[in-house]
């Protein structure tokens, strides 16, 4: 392709000089075709296809490729179809004898085709999206999966992530409490995905059938609900984005924290100092702009949600009560008895005809036992044979007095 300044010369002589086109040719060592081009255009106007390049050897399986294209969209996307397991199959199962490059080229258009294409969005103060993601923290010296709950609020670009040993309905709770109170008020409406938090059903008509606790909650802060597109996680691009940026600013280097609440305090500082960052196409910081947000929000109720899952269940002979897989102890004068199971993020709290009997740290371990001993010393006194072998005093620290007492009986 010729170059600009070329351009401008042979126009120059043509059009200023007054000289021939074909004296022009002569002149600058180009076709006669060239500069007649020359002069219907100031700048290259680039080579221009005056039809689709011909795949002789590709065409006759395009059909092919295309349909194989086409089911795949069913499928999972781990298991759809690559170019070249595409060009292995056209070889092995209908003879084409043509090279891999021509095929891959043809998988890459056809796919770009097909990419969604998304409208650019405006965000109103006082409206927000949540989401859960993942990472890995050390805490009290172990290192474990944490699931962190994301809220952000779209206008002002302004976070609040918090760390939870899992993804529950108590921890999905609690995080909107601490949101909530971070921001200063409550979004007027919420962007979710499908959780099964938040959904428990999805009707044929699209309609959602909301799960009791998320239902007890929106009650309680009267904000409005809104549910993306199952499986379509850009419907709430912002809430995504945050995920990813919290992980890899927040949690880079692994963070490091005696317990859950150290962990959760150092990431909402984290969230404070971005409020002074100013982001691309933006004027003002994220906290000047979280100003507009927090006059938008709907007030705070005089006490948050509680944010615990209830269960009833019943204890049992062994003066257990389940709750997740795990078995936590009440007063063996409560045995066989209904009890009321409230598991909050950090600690669970059973309760009969409406007293609180047990309250032990939460287990997030399978099969796991948590014993208080001091729920079992009064059967103890009548069953002394179970003393050397019970299991609640497995463990039990006590002052060095106990162990003389116990040799002596």
């Amino acid at each position: 392709m010729k170059r600009v300044e070329l351009y401008a010369q042979v126009r120059r002589a043509v059009y200023v000089e007054g000289i021939s086109q074909r004296e022009a040719a002569r002149r600058f060592g180009i076709d006669p075709r060239t500069v007649a081009k020359m002069l219907a255009f100031s700048v290259p106007p680039g080579y221009r296809r005056s039809r689709p390049p011909a795949r002789p050897k590709l065409d006759p399986f395009v059909g092919i490729i295309d349909r194989i294209l086409e089911e795949d969209k069913s499928q999972p996307a781990k298991q759809q179809h690559t170019a070249k397991r595409i060009f292995e199959r056209l070889r092995a199962e209908h003879g084409y004898d043509g090279g891999v490059s021509i095929v891959r080229g043809y998988v890459h258009e056809h796919r770009q085709r097909l990419r969604e294409m998304f409208v650019p969005l405006r965000h109103d103060p006082g409206h927000a999206q949540v989401d859960f993601g993942e990472a890995v923290a050390v805490i009290a010296g172990e290192e474990c999966k944490i699931h962190f709950f994301a809220m952000d609020l779209p206008h002002s670009d302004a976070c609040l992530v918090q760390a939870y040993p899992a993804e529950t309905s108590e921890a999905f709770c609690e995080g909107h409490n601490v949101g909530f109170e971070f921001f200063g008020g409550v979004p007027r409406s919420i962007l979710y995905d499908n959780t099964k938090l938040a959904v428990a059903r999805i009707l044929g008509d699209g309609t959602r059938q909301r799960t009791r606790i998320f239902s007890e909650l929106q009650s309680h802060y009267l904000f409005a609900d809104r549910f993306g597109r199952p499986g379509k996680g850009n419907d709430k691009g912002k809430v995504e984005g945050l995920v990813g940026y919290a992980r890899r600013n927040f949690m880079v280097p692994i963070p490091r924290a005696a317990s859950f609440a150290e962990l959760n305090e150092q990431l909402r500082e984290c969230c404070r100092r971005r409020l002074n960052d100013r982001l691309r196409g933006h004027d003002e910081t994220i906290g000047e702009r979280l100003a507009r947000d927090r006059e938008a929000l709907l007030s705070l109720p005089p006490a948050p949600y509680e944010a615990c899952e209830k269960k009833p269940a019943r204890v049992s002979s062994l003066s257990l009560v389940r709750y997740r897989g795990n078995d936590y102890s009440v007063p063996t004068a409560y045995g066989h008895r209904e009890a009321l199971v409230r598991g909050y993020v950090h600690e669970v709290v059973i309760t009969c005809a409406g007293e609180e009997i047990a309250r032990h740290p939460r287990s997030y371990a399978h099969e796991d036992f948590v014993f208080n001993p001091l729920h079992y010393l009064a059967l103890l006194e009548r069953k002394i044979g179970a003393l050397d072998q019970a299991a609640p005093l497995v463990g039990w620290q006590l002052p060095e007095e106990f162990a003389t007492l116990r040799r002596l009986l």
